[in-house]
């Protein structure tokens, strides 16, 4: 059972972002973080990793849809770079930042000493959570409208930036929104004079090798081992160059 001060707070929120709920629990459980409940020992009240699964879900759907009817002209190997961009937690922690949730977070206070309200992947957590909160309350077109409304500059930003062609920096993003560990760029081989040396480079992601490449600089060789991992994962035509 929410108190008055916390329903102030709710409704606050939801004015803000022009948005509404039916089940109040619902959202407060979305802004509530594992260490508030811990540190107050509430072990049988439930915090939002379980939203934030759903969450996850609802945000790529939609998201796909976005890009899908907003792209008409570009292929599947383009939409996924650039969703892979908008959903990792960089992305979302800033938008969760542009409409303040950290203001509404209920998180431990010790965790908020050590700067937990401000985290990226708090706030990440906390904002895919909200959304499976208002999809689970059946609000999924008001929720579609939401998210196009804030996304779209980041959208249009992704999309005339050079990172999109980044192809180490599309893998990162990748493996950050997908909950992989960070890519790991390992030197195999060095050959030739010192001006002319040729560096080999492997890419492991998760302990697998996705990819190798050669270069005239480890920089060169970055990229092409990066976009060799990023065919196997699918994010690629084989043939792009």
């Amino acid at each position: 059972m929410l108190n008055d001060n916390r329903k102030i707070e709710l409704d606050e929120l939801l004015k803000n972002l022009n948005l509404s709920i039916d089940d109040y629990s619902l959202l407060d459980v979305a802004l509530t973080h594992s260490s508030y409940n811990f540190e107050n020992k509430l072990e049988d009240i439930e915090d939002n990793e379980r939203l934030e699964f759903l969450g996850d879900a609802v945000l790529k759907l939609l998201a796909s849809r976005y890009l899908y009817n907003r792209f008409p002209e570009y292929p599947e190997g383009d939409l996924t770079k650039i969703r892979a961009i908008l959903v990792s937690d960089s992305t979302l922690a800033r938008i969760a930042a542009k409409i303040n949730l950290d203001k509404y977070l209920k998180i431990g206070y010790h965790e908020a000493k050590l700067g937990g309200r401000t985290r990226s992947s708090t706030l990440a957590c906390a904002f895919e959570a909200l959304l499976g909160a208002f999809y689970l309350n059946g609000k999924v077109k008001e929720l579609f409208d939401f998210l196009v409304e804030l996304l779209k500059d980041e959208v249009t930003e992704i999309d005339q930036s050079a990172s999109k062609y980044n192809y180490k920096a599309m893998l990162q993003e990748y493996a950050q929104a997908n909950g992989m560990e960070i890519p790991e760029y390992v030197v195999v081989n060095e050959k030739g004079p010192a001006h002319n040396k040729v560096f080999a480079i492997e890419v492991w992601v998760n302990g697998e090798k996705l990819g190798f490449g050669e270069g005239n600089s480890k920089k060169e060789a970055h990229q092409i081992a990066a976009r060799m991992a990023a065919v196997a994962l699918g994010l690629l035509e084989g043939h792009e160059k």
